[in-house]
């Protein structure tokens, strides 16, 4: 059985037991987290929600909060002296998935 969530702007295919890295949600390490699902299937059925399929959440543990790694970004412009360096971590947050269900 397998769901398709959406968090962050992103969307997510999801079994029980996985790991994944979302963007970074409001909540504690070790907190439960539920979120809409927008497909769910199993062997035989598949129910495709307009939006979230109704009744069926998705029930994930926060296990850590981190940093991504360091992006470098560089700006140059030729024939004058204007260069800007600047890098990035992006936030994120890794889930375990409990259960998909009602």
């Amino acid at each position: 059985m397998y769901a398709i969530i959406a968090t962050g702007g992103k969307q997510y295919k999801v079994q029980v037991g996985e790991e994944l890295t979302v963007e970074k949600l409001n909540a504690e390490v070790g907190a439960k987290v539920e979120f809409d699902a927008l497909f769910v299937s199993d062997d035989k059925n598949i129910q495709v929600g307009t939006p979230a399929v109704s009744g069926t959440k998705v029930v994930a543990e926060v296990v850590e909060h981190g940093k991504g790694e360091k992006l470098n970004i560089f700006v140059y412009k030729k024939k004058n002296t204007h260069h800007k360096a600047q890098g990035h971590r992006q936030p994120y947050s890794k889930i375990k998935i409990i259960s998909i269900g009602k």
